[in-house]
């Protein structure tokens, strides 16, 4: 029966003729703005039309009230792609989509978009739109202020003053069957400080605690605004320190807006900040800043698909992983070393975000199985017509500094559009680095992302039929591997990718679609490889091919199905590679000595590599200077005749990873 219904869905591919002759003309549509962040702004203008893909959407911009115009990136053209994998399924609605980086915080900009294609275009071609970053959060100025004590604190008291949060927090505090009796105290623009010492409720005795009764969890439930938030923040007096007792969750901020969180030490909890859970409720603007997370399963979560705007910055977060080495639970590359069974899932990840507008910024995460992640959502609400205002879009994650992770540094996962992961550092990832599985269309932009010790999988995790990935000036210390369902719309552009040994390959890509491309990369093969370059795509002439209806399949079984409908090429050189597959024809052959400071990692997959003993800054005169492509908006500030390849350019300072 099972061959049957293989044979089945292979007859239902869908192929697309690439009939690049045929005129077809395109017509503008909507243009959105999605929710902006503090330095990003992420646009979806909608077409009908342009099935030959040859249309474009440039982008410039400026602050109003300035007269010169800045390039931004053009628009990834998307549409038509369809994501298959079990329960995923969706087909990318057709549009332009794409950011604008590296802007102002609190700014207003005029964005400019024009849509051209050779075949005609009709309708509003020619948009100007205005659209204000958001500033950083910061606690509001004339709210009242109230000062929380630790039990048993004996010295000078601030007035007002309370003993323990929750008496500061709502009108008054019980640790008996009257704990939900009281109403809130505080209002937007309000500012609770917490003065220094533990905060460690005993919740197991019946009228003795702070209010959090058995559960011991800081049910918070007042709203702010986005000008006036709550703000709970430490004093300045001296380390604030809030242990959940093993608790399962700390503070639940589900049905509390506008929530500010700064200084703070959290520890002892399996979570330590709900923030919202699908299908369920959750919250808006929750902001955690330069706080501390010690064992603990979960920093921040929301699954929510209505939250958004939060503010998750220069926190460190340590999870319970072995800190002395690094262990995969699954793979060819951990086989031996799990022989009696695989780690315990311990620290679950640090951050996890649904929604649109977060920002995830400068951190520092250590121990955990993931580090900072969209959450895998599932179809968008509403699909297959999505509603707005709950897609996952405009998300983004720089600065952060990962290591230690037993699976993945920054995934995508669950993302639509605009995701955008640049500036991260990743050192030793069990396994893949940097995921999307799956991503609803993109654009995802990787950019400037530093990978160093991936040794099961590689650098990159791309499956479950994702669609519309950018991968820009990385560098890569780890291969770059396909998985089992391929990545429809990948352009690989100006990375440095150097091979470690697990795989054979250094650089293989699988797509669905012949419009992804790459080239202006620097490729290191592996020495003695059997192959070390493929290019699996739908063969010449079809422009994607696209498997069918696959609910009742797993991905392993879809992958195979994924895999007939494509022409698998292997090649063992670059030069074989770029004549067989016209991929990547300028990019060029470097090894370790492009770098000021880097070297190979060793055969030992467990050994934790510490970045303060690596320079990935590149030698003048290597064979990565100069050797990348012009990418507007993205690489304007290059010092040479073009672009370097990497994360680094010459003579640009080295971006700042971690807590400021």
């Amino acid at each position: 029966m099972k061959r049957l219904f293989f044979s089945t869905l292979t007859a239902a591919f869908l192929l697309v003729s690439t009939a690049f002759a045929q005129v077809s003309p395109t017509v503008a549509g909507e243009l959105y703005a999605e929710p902006p962040t503090l330095i990003s702004l992420g646009f979806e203008w909608s077409i009908q039309g342009d099935a030959n893909r040859n249309a474009t959407a440039s982008v410039s911009y400026r602050k109003v009230g300035t007269s010169e115009w800045t390039p931004g990136p053009a628009l990834l053209r998307i549409g038509g792609e369809r994501l298959n994998d079990g329960p995923i399924q969706y087909t990318t609605p057709h549009m332009f989509s794409g950011s604008i980086f590296e802007l102002e915080p609190g700014t207003r900009y005029e964005c400019r978009f024009v849509l051209t294609d050779p075949d005609g275009a009709t309708g509003q071609t020619d948009r100007t739109v205005t659209v204000a970053t958001r500033a950083e959060p910061m606690p509001a100025q004339g709210g009242k202020v109230y000062h929380v004590y630790p039990p048993g604190y004996q010295g000078k008291r601030e007035q007002p003053a309370f003993n323990g949060l929750l008496a500061a927090y709502f009108t008054g505090s019980s640790h008996s069957d009257n704990f939900n009796t009281f109403p809130a105290r505080v209002q937007p623009g309000d500012t609770i400080l917490v003065h220094a010492g533990l905060y460690k409720d005993d919740r197991r005795r019946y009228g003795g605690g702070q209010g959090t009764v058995t559960t011991g969890t800081y049910f918070l439930t007042q709203s702010g605004t986005a000008e006036r938030p709550i703000a709970i923040k430490a004093a300045g007096d001296g380390d604030v320190i809030f242990d959940g007792d093993g608790c399962y969750n700390l503070f639940n901020v589900m049905a509390a807006n506008y929530n500010y969180f700064e200084g703070l030490t959290i520890r002892n909890t399996e979570l330590a900040f709900e923030g919202g859970l699908k299908n369920i409720v959750g919250s808006v603007g929750l902001t955690v800043k330069h706080s501390r997370f010690e064992n603990i399963g979960i920093g921040v979560h929301t699954d929510w698909s209505g939250s958004k705007d939060y503010y998750i910055a220069d926190n460190v977060f340590v999870g319970k992983n072995d800190p002395t080495q690094l262990m995969g639970w699954i793979g060819t590359t951990w086989q031996q070393y799990i022989a009696k069974g695989a780690p315990p899932l311990l620290s679950e990840f640090a951050v996890k975000v649904y929604g649109s507008g977060h920002v995830v910024a400068y951190n520092r995460v250590s121990g955990f199985h993931d580090g900072i992640d969209v959450a895998t959502y599932g179809n968008p609400d509403g699909s297959p017509k999505p509603i707005r205002e709950r897609m996952p879009v405009s998300i983004d994650f720089y600065g952060n500094d990962i290591s230690n992770v037993d699976d993945n540094c920054l995934e995508a996962d669950g993302g639509a559009h605009n995701i955008r992961i640049f500036r991260n550092r990743c050192f030793n990832m069990a396994h893949r680095a940097l995921s999307v599985q799956p991503v609803f269309g993109g654009p995802v932009y990787f950019m400037r992302n530093i990978v160093y010790h991936a040794p099961e999988g590689g650098a990159v995790k791309f499956t479950s039929s994702s669609a519309g990935v950018l991968i820009y000036h990385n560098t890569f210390i780890a291969p770059v591997h396909p998985m089992l369902l391929a990545v429809s719309n990948q352009q690989y552009r100006n990375n440095l990718i150097l091979g470690q040994a697990e795989t054979p390959e250094l650089f293989s890509v699988e797509t669905n679609t012949n419009y992804s491309s790459s080239d202006y990369n620097g490729f290191r093969p592996n020495s003695g490889a059997e192959f070390s370059f493929g290019w699996s795509s739908p063969r010449t002439g079809v422009l994607a091919n696209f498997p069918g209806e696959a609910a009742a399949l797993g991905s392993r079984e879809q992958g195979t199905l994924e895999t007939n409908a494509r022409d698998n090429r292997r090649y063992k050189t670059l030069a074989e590679y770029q004549a067989g597959s016209g991929q990547d024809r300028h990019s060029v052959l470097v090894d370790y000595d492009v770098f000021e400071k880097v070297t190979a990692p060793g055969k030992d997959p467990r050994i934790l590599y510490n970045p303060a003993d690596f320079n990935f800054s590149l030698r003048p005169g290597s064979a990565a200077i100069d050797a990348g492509v012009s990418l507007p908006g993205i690489n304007d500030r290059y010092t040479g005749r073009a672009p370097d390849l990497g994360a680094y350019e010459s003579g640009q300072p080295v971006p700042h990873y971690g807590p400021r």
